[in-house]
């Protein structure tokens, strides 16, 4: 194993660890492939609401 590897796979690793909760043995039996999609932002199925949305809401809120 090159020092090169064992650098990026300790930084991976550690990654893993932190944001996905990943015990060691789960970083390992995962694919490059599929740890790039579970650290990769969700993405946005919709736009956010506007102000006027937002609104719209709090005013329908404070009726009911």
């Amino acid at each position: 194993m090159s020092e090169r590897f064992a650098e990026a796979a300790l930084r991976c690793a550690g990654l893993a660890a932190r944001h996905l909760h990943w015990p060691p043995a789960s970083f390992w039996q995962a694919t490059p492939s599929e740890l790039l999609v579970s650290l990769a932002p969700a993405p946005a199925s919709e736009p956010p609401p506007t102000r006027a949305e937002i609104a719209r809401m709090i005013e329908r809120d404070t009726r009911d």
